[in-house]
């Protein structure tokens, strides 16, 4: 009975011991790719676009739910554009905002379609846009959210990216402002995206990721493509069928594209659960086409589904320090492996991070962290249907 009772304890020590090691693997993985283009970010780029001698034709779509109190900072940004006026054309797709602000927009050199769908989501506003306007020709469309603000110089430096042969263009996202510890956190995040996703993805020739605005797109290739968005991660789609297509992504650094960041739990929770399962969905939806991306040697791709593969981020930093913690307490042997990947973990965002966020009184909002790593694990257990369903998230 006693040798029965061993010989399950063995067993069972040897089926946690497993757990952990597969566990290991897959994090230690993920630190590694964070880790390395975190390091490739590092690197200024010396390849600058040369000034175009021709200017095209921008279409700017701005689509906007319920985003009375933002909006007009965005249209006015986009307005005071300096490039020929007659090689740019605003469109904002008003989705249940009030008529006062409608009857304001009406007034200004802009096209203003009112929609009320059944079923709002930011790819139907952009496909309806496009549908209206099927007899107009441009060279370019550019997307903006409600709550964008950019620089008179923005339409100048795509014009000569695209000129220089970029098909598709992701400009630099950053907060507009960080007046909370929930900005600051978000702030963060996205940098962090910025430098490794995309910054460190560029200097060494892969393709940038897509953020959802502040982007620009052949607008032939848009215009065909964009019925295609069924999901609430319409630049997840984008990306896949860009990467599917073989047209690369550019970033540009210096281009600025200002953004509200989230402020409260709630918004947190909503914005997560969203980019959580349009990541989920995405990873499923693309992975099916990986065998042929791989038949094709299309690296873009391949590293796409790697990155959805890859655990959020609060929850990679969230899972490895408690993993760290426990084996120290239990099992110390085990846990010197843990503790050098979250050192890595540790370098890896130091150095993604830039240095205008690096404040003393940005440290503060650290103490957040264990908050969001619980609501990001609640948002496991409510991704049905979130893919697909409309999730707004006011920032304004």
């Amino acid at each position: 009975m006693m040798k029965n009772y061993q010989l399950k304890v063995f067993e069972m020590e040897a089926f946690i011991l497993m757990i952990e090691k597969l566990i290991f693997i897959y994090l230690c993985l993920a630190v590694i790719y964070l880790f390395l283009f975190s390091f490739f970010s590092l690197w200024e780029r010396k390849h600058k676009h040369p000034v175009s001698p021709k200017k095209i034709k921008f279409l700017i779509l701005i689509p906007a739910y319920k985003e009375d109190s933002v909006i007009m900072d965005s249209v006015n940004s986009a307005l005071a554009q300096d490039y020929p006026k007659d090689k740019m054309e605003l469109v904002v797709i008003s989705d249940r905002m009030k008529d006062e602000t409608n009857s304001i927009l009406t007034n200004l050199p802009l096209t203003l379609f009112v929609i009320s769908p059944e079923n709002s989501s930011k790819g139907y506003a952009l496909n309806y846009a496009i549908e209206q306007l099927e007899n107009k020709s441009y060279d370019m469309v550019v997307v903006l959210d409600a709550d964008n603000v950019v620089g008179s110089d923005f339409l100048f430096n795509l014009n000569n990216c695209h000129y220089s042969g970029s098909k598709a263009i992701q400009a630099h996202r950053v907060a507009k402002r960080i007046d909370s510890e929930l900005a600051v956190l978000d702030a963060i995040s996205e940098e962090i995206n910025n430098s490794i996703f995309r910054k460190g993805h560029i200097n060494i020739g892969l393709s940038s990721a897509l953020i959802g605005s502040g982007m620009a797109i052949d607008f032939n290739w848009f215009k065909e493509n964009c019925s295609k968005l069924v999901s609430a991660g319409e630049d997840k789609e984008l990306e896949i069928m860009l990467l599917k297509d073989g047209i690369y992504i550019d970033f540009l650094e210096d281009v600025l594209v200002y953004d509200e960041k989230v402020d409260k739990e709630v918004t947190f929770y909503n914005q997560r659960r969203r980019w959580l399962a349009a990541q989920f969905w995405s990873l499923y939806i693309g992975i099916k086409s990986l065998p042929k991306a791989i038949i094709k040697n299309n690296v873009d791709y391949i590293d796409k589904i790697f990155q959805w593969m890859l655990p959020p981020r609060i929850i990679l930093i969230g899972v490895v320090s408690l993993m760290a913690g426990i084996t120290t307490l239990l099992r110390w042997d085990l846990s010197v492996k843990w503790w050098i990947i979250l050192l890595a973990l540790s370098f890896a965002f130091a150095m993604a991070v830039p240095d205008y966020l690096v404040t003393k009184q940005n440290s503060k909002a650290i103490k957040r962290l264990p908050l969001l790593f619980v609501l990001m694990i609640l948002n496991f257990f409510r991704l049905k249907g979130a893919s697909t369903k409309f999730i707004h998230t006011n920032k304004g």
